[in-house]
């Protein structure tokens, strides 16, 4: 009897019925991506968005429609080298290009600013473009700059890149490290968190309905802002420590924390935050191409660049780099246990990393996750709060 129930059980779940369900549950969700750096990715290689960029990017506008991803969320970003007098600009400029591609598709998306305007686009099958700003250093210690950021548009800062403001430590500094976790031989901050001028800063945030953003904080700084803020935050783009224990990923007080503060933790899509085997695996592959890679660091400061360039050259061997699906899903039930399905999502950091997991190749590959969520017994209106309700919940919470 047992043989026979496994036996119907996979008939089922390989059926065309079984796969027009897990779909139709992905087309009636609004789906929210709250994290992609395609504007960068777009001007370093002086192309539009609203192009077909299949094959060079990892989004364009048709496969966000293709993905059923309802709501994208376009990271406005420029690293620590641009300082005072030329991160505000930049930021702009960013905001400037995302404006002017909506301007040119107003059939196929818009920029919205609250969950209003969001669920009116999607009613009416566009996609919905929101604003965040990955690193505190674009307000250039000033209020009136995170206000001029907000009326364009912006609705969530994240505190900090990798590198500290004179008003919050990043993960990185709090740990002295590299991207690649290698000591960084900068000194360790002295005084870590959030500043007086930090506290006010996030909570002026809280009262323009512009949510607090933890990923890339350091520690410290993350628990500041649980004691400061008044509003539901978010971690855009982070996974879990106890899983892949990296710099950027969450310890389970602090998931314990945002449970408690309602907020969402919108799970990273980057290799080297789901498995902690995979710098091993890299370094090994940059090694097979040493001198390469040597010769393309004398003209680019940046290792990533670098990175970049051989993983587009040796896509094959790349491919065996990349963890399988299932730890993505993996770092999802893990929140689930410990606070609930009410704080978790999706923060996929597309064009703003070199390797995902096997088969999230771009933007087309969000459907994907919602097979799994099917395959791992979630109920519908669990999926459909993962997928994209956690988010409106905060985005909404911080509107009030």
């Amino acid at each position: 009897m047992k043989r026979t129930y496994t036996f119907l059980l996979l008939a089922v779940c390989t059926s065309p019925l079984y796969a027009q369900n897990y779909r139709q549950i992905h087309d009636k969700a609004i789906v929210v991506d709250s994290h992609n750096d395609i504007l960068t990715t777009a001007a370093d290689k002086k192309v539009s968005f609203d192009q077909n960029l299949k094959g060079a990017t990892h989004s364009d506008l048709a496969r966000w429609k293709q993905g059923g991803v309802d709501v994208e969320i376009f990271s406005i970003w420029c690293d620590g080298t641009y300082g005072t007098g030329k991160a505000f600009a930049h930021a702009n400029r960013q905001i400037d290009t995302l404006y002017a591609v909506a301007r040119r598709n107003p059939d196929k998306m818009t920029i919205v600013t609250n969950s209003r305007m969001l669920k009116k686009a999607v009613s009416e099958q566009k996609l919905a473009a929101m604003i965040g700003v990955e690193g505190g250093h674009m307000i250039e210690d000033r209020l009136d700059y995170l206000d001029s950021l907000y009326k364009r548009g912006a609705r969530y800062l994240t505190l900090t890149w990798n590198n500290s403001t004179s008003w919050a430590t990043s993960a990185m500094d709090e740990h002295g490290i590299t991207a690649l976790g290698e000591d960084s031989g900068k000194a360790i901050p002295p005084k870590k968190g959030l500043t007086p001028f930090g506290k006010e800063l996030v909570q002026h945030m809280n009262q323009l309905g512009m949510m607090v953003d933890v990923s890339h904080v350091g520690e410290q700084t993350f628990w500041d802002v649980i004691n400061t803020s008044t509003k539901p935050i978010i971690a855009s783009h982070s996974c879990v420590y106890n899983i892949c224990p990296v710099f950027r990923n969450l310890k389970d007080d602090q998931i314990k924390a945002i449970g408690k503060n309602r907020g969402v933790i919108q799970l990273n899509f980057f290799s080297g935050f789901l498995d902690s085997a995979f710098f091993t695996r890299n370094k090994a592959f940059a090694l097979r191409h040493k001198a390469e890679r040597d010769s393309i660091l004398k003209t680019v400061t940046d290792p990533f660049f670098a990175d970049n360039y051989l993983f587009q050259k040796y896509p094959e061997e790349v491919k065996a780099l990349r963890p399988p699906l299932s730890l993505l899903l993996d770092h999802l039930d893990y929140i689930v246990r410990l606070i609930g399905v009410d704080y978790v999502g999706l923060g996929s950091d597309f064009d703003g990393i070199n390797s995902a997991p096997q088969q999230l190749d771009d933007v087309t590959s969000f459907p994907l996750i919602t097979q799994e969520l099917v395959n791992r017994g979630y109920s519908k209106k669990d999926i459909t709060k993962m997928l994209g309700g956690n988010f409106l919940r905060v985005l909404k919470e911080n509107e009030r």
